[in-house]
């Protein structure tokens, strides 16, 4: 392992590919490693699975299998996952459901880089999260 070291390693997950991108990019540059890239909540199970990140930030609205069907099944897996939502949903029972299936944090879209890298640093394991 040579290089500097990153400050966590997270699983992105969102059926758009260009916030997906928008991401990547925010998180590479605070010194995050994205591990890997998922579209829908099976992805994010799947790739949760193969792995095993620090954090995932998760988007509710996919196809298939939503962020938070996604959530409750990684809480199965592991009693506190260390998942930030990143929505546009910004409606109470929706975050509130999100917060309780385990969320650490709930961030709105569009996306705020120093919200996302604040929510992120806060979930990371050691941070209090």
């Amino acid at each position: 392992m040579g290089g500097t070291a990153s400050r966590g390693r997270v699983l992105v997950v969102d059926d758009a590919p260009f916030l997906r991108r928008q991401l990547r990019d925010i998180l590479e540059g605070a010194g995050y490693e994205v591990v890997a890239e998922g579209e829908d909540g099976a992805a994010a199970v799947a790739l949760y699975d193969a792995h095993q990140p620090d954090v995932v930030t998760l988007d509710l609205v996919m196809p298939g299998r939503s962020g938070l069907e996604a959530l409750g099944e990684l809480r199965a897996r592991r009693p506190r996952p260390r998942v930030v939502v990143c929505s546009s949903l910004g409606d109470e029972p929706t975050i509130l459901a999100a917060l309780r299936l385990g969320a650490r944090d709930y961030v709105l879209k569009p996306l705020s880089p120093n919200r996302l890298l604040a929510a992120v640093a806060k979930a990371m394991p050691g941070d209090g999260g």
